[in-house]
Formats: structure tokens, C-alpha cells, sequence
């Protein structure tokens, strides 16, 4: 018997979409297989997602708590990694596209997926990089007094 443990956008479950972000992810969905078929489903809320820092190493907690023996995932950060790797949990890579935990646990029954054992990205990468003002100035309109003529 395995246990998969799956990032989900969602409510998690075999119908939600699998979340790339996988310290941020709303949720984890586990999946137990025996046999090359599926036994049981249970989701589990991801509260590392708000996290001010650490999200990823959290997450591991979540998945190593919850008896996983192997994680699919799309981006994984090098703290993760290495807490999934200390864990001895298998890595395996998803594809890069939208696809359902269903979709993603036939092609892991089916053998169709590689294993990773590093990370694929660069720490902090799921913390978004915010689109806000700062870094355009104001245009050097300078608004300032002046000095005047000193000697």
C-alpha cells in the first residue's frame, strides 16, 4: 500500500485540480493505492499557505504527518525538497499543464511520471511577485525649493 499526497487548488479530492505551488496550495489531497487502484481519498487543509516564511517546510510536516510515502508535485522549493528527501517520501514530477488529482494519480498508477529528488525552482518562488507601484519613481518632476544663487 502507498499513500500520495497531492497539492490542490481546492477543497482537494479526486475531481479538484492539482495545485503547481506546493508549500501554497490550499490543500492536500492523499490517496492510498493498493494494487494499482484507489482505496481511499482524504483532504487535509494546507495552513502553511499564508505563511509569512516557510510555507514549504510546513507543508512537509503536513505530508509526513499525514503518512505519505510519495508526493506529486509541480514547482518544489529546496527547503521542501530537502525536508521531503530527509522524510524519505519519492518525488515525483508533474506535468506542466492544468490536470485533475484523478488525472495525475492514473498516469502515477500507470508509471508515466519521473521522480525528482531536488527542487525544480528557486526558494520563495510561490510567494508571487506583487504588481504594485514601487520601482517606477515619479518621474523626476522635482518639486523641491530650490537653493538659489549662493556664493
Amino acid at each position: 500500500m502507498s499513500i500520495i499526497a497531492i497539492p490542490s487548488m481546492g477543497n482537494g479530492g479526486l475531481n479538484d485540480e492539482m495545485s503547481p505551488r506546493f508549500g501554497r496550495c490550499a490543500s492536500f489531497t492523499f490517496v492510498e493505492v493498493e494494487n494499482n487502484e484507489i482505496k481511499a481519498v482524504k483532504t487535509v487543509p494546507n495552513h502553511a499557505a499564508d505563511a509569512m516564511g516557510g510555507a514549504g517546510v510546513q507543508a512537509t510536516q503536513i505530508i509526513g504527518n499525514n503518512g505519505a510515502n510519495a508526493i506529486i508535485v509541480g514547482f518544489l522549493g529546496p527547503n521542501a525538497a530537502s525536508g521531503l528527501n530527509a522524510l524519505n517520501i519519492q518525488i515525483f514530477q508533474a506535468p506542466n499543464k492544468a490536470i485533475t488529482i484523478k488525472e495525475v494519480m492514473n498516469l502515477y498508477i500507470e508509471g508515466k511520471l519521473k521522480t525528482i529528488s531536488t527542487s525544480n525552482v528557486a526558494s520563495h518562488y510561490g510567494m508571487g511577485g506583487g504588481r504594485g507601484m514601487g520601482g517606477r519613481g515619479m518621474g523626476g518632476r522635482g518639486q523641491g525649493m530650490g537653493r538659489g544663487n549662493q556664493p
